[in-house]
């Protein structure tokens, strides 16, 4: 398989990352799978390359999570597992396990280039910050039902598993985005609520921690209809234009905490 993802090269400590918009998956792979294409893209970050796509290094992966999850441990990468997916079975039959090795070479390769890419970035600046952007549904039961707003923000920063060196870039993070409007409101943004940041973000802080760290932002689905796919493109402007601003107050706050 060609082409599992994508680095687009920029000069400067940032990387904006999205792991989770991709929707392809291999033919001999497809075969083996029990859900329907708009399951699948249900369950998938659409349009989250949109939103990463910043004057910054750019990651964007065009294969589906449900070939291999590059957000979870290694044990827990390929859905084998109703519990594993949200209740949803994966596989036609049993996961065939003639298929682990070459999903998992999928998995290791991602790692691979994300280590050479992170070491790159230290080398030149001797730090960094990965922006790692997600959505997240919020009426996975129905069309019609949504999740209470109480304990589904409209943003989550994932920042759970950060060196304590990085807490207060995402904390300046979290109020820009706070104050800055998008959908015509200024959105209700708060920290570690319904994620935490996933393996990737655990991954880089264990590897990587005083060096630099993930921000894991999560979107609520507002900007689509998770049913359809159809999106609201003024929506998801707002929140690419947010994400835009907040880049030279990172590379300040980068620099500050450096000196």
């Amino acid at each position: 398989m060609n082409n599992l993802y994508t680095v687009k090269q920029a000069s400067g400590p940032l990387i904006s990352l999205a792991l989770h918009d991709g929707h392809f998956i291999d033919e001999d792979i497809l075969a083996h799978i029990g859900l329907d294409e708009h399951e699948r893209f249900r369950e998938e970050d659409p349009y989250t390359a949109y939103m990463a796509d910043l004057p910054v290094t750019q990651v964007v992966v065009h294969f589906s999570r449900f070939m291999v999850d590059l957000n979870r441990s290694k044990d827990k990468a390929i859905y084998k597992k109703e519990e594993d997916a949200w209740g949803l079975k994966v596989w036609r039959n049993e996961f065939p396990n003639e298929l682990e090795s070459t999903l998992m070479n999928y998995y290791n390769q991602f790692y691979e280039e994300m280590d050479k890419l992170i070491n790159e970035k230290i080398k030149s600046y001797g730090y960094f910050l990965i922006l790692d952007i997600h959505s997240y549904n919020h009426r996975r039961q129905s069309p019609k039902q949504a999740s209470p707003s109480s304990g589904n923000p409209e943003i989550n920063l994932g920042t759970y598993y950060n060196h304590p060196k990085w807490q207060a870039i995402a904390k300046k993070l979290m109020g820009y985005l706070a104050s800055s409007k998008i959908n015509g409101e200024f959105p209700d943004v708060r920290e570690n609520i319904i994620f935490k940041g996933g393996g990737f973000s655990q991954w880089v802080n264990q590897m990587y921690g005083d060096k630099g760290s993930v921000i894991s932002i999560e979107f609520k689905k507002t900007f689509m209809d998770e049913w359809t796919g159809r999106v609201d493109v003024q929506h998801l402007l707002d929140i690419n234009n947010a994400l835009n601003g907040a880049l030279p107050m990172l590379n300040y706050e980068l620099t500050e905490i450096q000196k």
